[in-house]
Formats: C-alpha cells, sequence, structure tokens
C-alpha cells in the first residue's frame, strides 16, 4: 500500500462522483424544459444510489474478480474476503472498489440525457439496475477485469469502450425505443436555463481530472501526463465547436461551446495516458469536428431523438478516441508506444475489434433490456404526465416555485 498513492485516489474518486453530483445533473437540467428539471436530477440521484448499492451486491465482482474471458466471478460479493489491509496493486481495495463505482455511477447515469421529459421513473431505475449488471460489468470485465480484450491489450486509458461507447450506443437504443418527445423535432423549447449547463460543464471539466487522471491508479508521471491531455483537449475542442458556429451562424453559443468541452473530454478518454500534449489537442480538435457532424446526422438523418446528444458527444467521441489512440500513441507523435511484440497496424486492429464488440453487445443488450422493463413497469410516461411535466406527475415537486 503507497500512501501517496492512496491519497491521490481519494481525491480522484471524489472528484468522478462531483461529475454526476452535480456537475452532470446541471448539465442536463439547463438543457430541458422547466417542468422537467427535477426529473433530470431526480435520475441521475436516483441512479448514483442504486448503482451504489449494486456495485457491492455483485457488480464489482462480476467486473473485477474471476479469470473467465468474458464476465467474472461473484468471489467478492459483498466485498467478502476483503479487508482495511487488503490491497489491490499499491491501494486499498476498498479504494479501488470506490473508484470504480464512481464510474459504474456515471457510465449509466450518462444515459439520462437521451430518455428525458418522456420517461417513467420505476424504468430508469429498472432499466440502470439490468444495465449495470448485463453491459457494464462485462464490458468492464473485458478490457480492465482481466477479461479477453484486455488479454489482447486493448488500450483504454479511462473509458473510450467502458463508459463512453456503452452509455453512448445504449441511449441511441433507448431513445429510438422510447419514442421522441412531443413536438420533435421542429417545436421544442431551448434550454430554458443554460448558465445550470454551464456550470455542470464546469463540474465536469473538472472532475475529468479524478476521471482519466485517477485511472493511472498512482501519483505518478503518468496520471500528470493524462491530467495534461485531457485539460488540452477539452480546451482544444472547444474553441473548434465554437469556431464553427461561428463560421455557420456568424455567432458562437455558450451552450455550443461547452457541449465542445464534454465532446473533447469524452475523445481523450480512452487515449489520455497514451498520448501526449500534441495529441491531446488533435483528440480535442477531431472530437469536435465528428461530434458536431454527427449531432446533425442523428437529429436530421436518422430522426432519433437522443435529446441531449448522449451517443453523437459521448458515444461518438468514446469511439474516436479509442480508435484514434492507436496511431497517436505512437512515440514518434509523442506518445507512449505498444505493449511488447505489437505494432501500430496490431494495434488499430485491436482497437476496431473492441469497438464492434462494445457496440454490438450494448446495442442487442440494451434492445432486450428495454423489452423486459416495457412488459413490465412499462417505459413511456403517459401523455397527460408528459404534458405537465415530470417533475409534478412523477415527484410532485417544482423545480421554481412562485
Amino acid at each position: 500500500m503507497d500512501a501517496a498513492n492512496t491519497a491521490w485516489i481519494l481525491t480522484a474518486t471524489a472528484l468522478v462522483l462531483f461529475m454526476t453530483l452535480p456537475g452532470l445533473a446541471l448539465f442536463y437540467a439547463g438543457l430541458v424544459r422547466s417542468k422537467n428539471v427535477l426529473s433530470v436530477m431526480m435520475h441521475c440521484v436516483a441512479i448514483a444510489c442504486l448503482a451504489s448499492v449494486l456495485w457491492l451486491l455483485g457488480a464489482y465482482s462480476l467486473a473485477f474478480s474471476g479469470t473467465g474471458p468474458l464476465i467474472g466471478d461473484l468471489a467478492k460479493f459483498a466485498l467478502a474476503g476483503v479487508g482495511r489491509d487488503s490491497v489491490s496493486g499499491t491501494l486499498p481495495e476498498a479504494l479501488f472498489f470506490m473508484f470504480q463505482m464512481t464510474f459504474a455511477i456515471i457510465t449509466p447515469a450518462l444515459i439520462v440525457g437521451a430518455f428525458v421529459e418522456r420517461i417513467r421513473f420505476g424504468a430508469v431505475l429498472l432499466f440502470s439496475g439490468l444495465w449495470l449488471f448485463v453491459v457494464y460489468a462485462p464490458v468492464a470485465h473485458w478490457v480492465w477485469g482481466g477479461g479477453w480484450l484486455m488479454a489482447r491489450s486493448v488500450m483504454d486509458y479511462a473509458g473510450g469502450l467502458v463508459v463512453h461507447a456503452t452509455a453512448g450506443v445504449s441511449a441511441l437504443v433507448l431513445a429510438w425505443r422510447l419514442g421522441p418527445r412531443d413536438g420533435y423535432p421542429k417545436d421544442l423549447s431551448p434550454p430554458h436555463a443554460p448558465g445550470l449547463t454551464f456550470i455542470g460543464a464546469g463540474m465536469l471539466w473538472v472532475g475529468w481530472y479524478g476521471f482519466n487522471a485517477g485511472s493511472a491508479l498512482a501519483a505518478d508521471g503518468s496520471a500528470a501526463s493524462a491530467l495534461m491531455a485531457t485539460h488540452l483537449s477539452a480546451a482544444t475542442a472547444g474553441l473548434v465547436w465554437a469556431l464553427i458556429e461561428k463560421l455557420r451562424f456568424k455567432r458562437a453559443s455558450m451552450v455550443g461551446l461547452v457541449t465542445g468541452v464534454v465532446a473533447g473530454l469524452a475523445t481523450v478518454t480512452p487515449a489520455s495516458g497514451f498520448v501526449g500534449p500534441l495529441g491531446g489537442m488533435v483528440l480535442g480538435a477531431l472530437g469536435s469536428l465528428v461530434c458536431y457532424q454527427a449531432v446533425e446526422f442523428v437529429k436530421q438523418k436518422v430522426r432519433i431523438d437522443d435529446s441531449l446528444d448522449v451517443f453523437a458527444v459521448h458515444g461518438v467521441g468514446g469511439i474516436l478516441g479509442t480508435l484514434a489512440v492507436s496511431v497517436l500513441a505512437a512515440e514518434q507523435f509523442g506518445g507512449v508506444g505498444y505493449a511488447e511484440g505489437v505494432n501500430m497496424g496490431g494495434q488499430a486492429v485491436t482497437q476496431v475489434l473492441g469497438v464492434l464488440a462494445v457496440v454490438v453487445w450494448s446495442a442487442i443488450a440494451t434492445l432486450a433490456i428495454a423489452f423486459v422493463v416495457e412488459k413490465t413497469v412499462g417505459l413511456r410516461a403517459r401523455d397527460e404526465q408528459i404534458e405537465d411535466g415530470l417533475d409534478m406527475a412523477a415527484h410532485g415537486e417544482r423545480a421554481y416555485n412562485p
């Protein structure tokens, strides 16, 4: 057990939880109509509570114990056999459990952005609980827990596959299955409080330091390099998104700029500890350029109401970064290089294989989970509840009282 590493990961754990509560909750809440603000916040905090309990009751063990290529075992159900002196690497295992729990919280919470303003609260809980076991835990085991992709030396430093690809693909599938908001796409109200979105984006940016740099699991040069690449990607992406808007619409919006920042953060996540500072900037620029096009493609071509662009920003960004790291990790581009015996071409094949496996599994599993939820508690709220707003209809509260 190393005291410096432990102190840093204690801090990083708090930062990653801060990303969800209140960062993501505020980011999403500012983008919806005022009659649905509390419902979005409720979804985020309820998922945080549920995922925490389920992480202890089996999900952690399935992700990070056992040697199976596809899924772990239940040897550490309820942290059986894990005491105060138990270690994971140089960390107390209880701390590793908590750090990974914060990832298991924010990943299903990201999906909230796809179904805002029209879903039953019971459906949020049932879907998120099943999704944690069926999608998140297996993919975390594949990539980080000793599974088949880890054996192939897939490069996913902090969650391009485990977090962003799974959440993004599942968000798109669930939004399609749930159906659009009333008035989509032409008669929707603009974000009711962009200021909340800015505050949430700032919290996400700061929290992402723990997300990416904490994934080094040590207080060392890798963590510092990941933090630097993360920040530079976010900064570059925000500027590029604003430039795109300026060229297209003659003005740059605040919501657009912070959306670009989040796209840059998502894109650099899988590569953050493997690339140099210039690689981070390249990923930020690519993230904004590609994710901006993805937003338009989903809304105008595919016409799926992924309400707050979870797939276009997080899914596409995470997938893009996962693919690009196979090039930008090369030493000639300032990266750390590849595993022994692996070259750029071999790494690219592994990255593509990882993306295909995670995308296909996330999509199929989400369809199955959505079917179960619809047949049990129901997916879509009633028309009169949607009209009244989910704040009052589902929770009996208003965000803004006269």
